[in-house]
């Protein structure tokens, strides 16, 4: 994704503004997409040169939810929503959102923590394995049990290396996205 300088956005959205070059005619000068430019001209116009800044922004869930809650009471588009609000990434972000809220509600709109955990969570106990002393089957039965499971394993690793294996041998179908 190519990003352009702050004062060459601002320069395009005052252009645009103030003559009567269309949005087209200004994109081909400058090698932009004409919904590039009317996007910055629509920044610049509601928010100034703040609008055309590089942002970097978290929102909380309580902001997304105002975000989302005007755009349906006032019928609003995405793209204007983003634009009232200076919403960087675009009509994507409210989409998004939206998306979201109808599959989770609030708390799927609340931030999810990037990265690493700073530390390890604790482990519940750290107390050595204990036979259960309910337990009372003789050995031989143990013994089956335990020879039952390891089988069952074998069968199931058996299964994965012949599935890894079917795949790794199907063709690939041409212009795939998997590559």
């Amino acid at each position: 994704m190519v990003r352009y300088e702050d004062e060459f956005k601002i320069d395009v959205a005052r252009q645009y503004l103030s003559s009567r070059i269309g949005a087209r005619s200004l994109a081909a000068q400058y090698g932009l997409d004409h919904a590039t430019v009317r996007r910055w001209a629509e920044r610049y116009r509601q928010h100034g040169e703040a609008g055309l800044r590089k942002k970097f922004s978290h929102y909380s869930a309580r902001f997304k939810l105002s975000v989302l809650r005007r755009m349906w009471r006032e019928e609003l588009s995405c793209r204007q929503v983003a634009a009232l609000f200076d919403l960087r990434g675009g009509h994507t972000v409210v989409t998004t959102w939206e998306r979201q809220y109808h599959e989770g509600g609030l708390d799927a709109l609340k931030p999810k923590p990037r990265g690493r955990p700073k530390t390890m969570p604790a482990l519940k106990s750290l107390k050595p394995l204990q036979p259960d002393a309910e337990d009372t089957r003789p050995r031989e039965a143990l013994l089956e049990e335990v020879k039952y499971l390891r089988a069952e394993v074998a069968y199931l690793k058996k299964l994965r290396a012949l599935r890894q294996e079917k795949e790794r041998a199907a063709p690939r179908k041409r212009g795939s996205c998997s590559n």
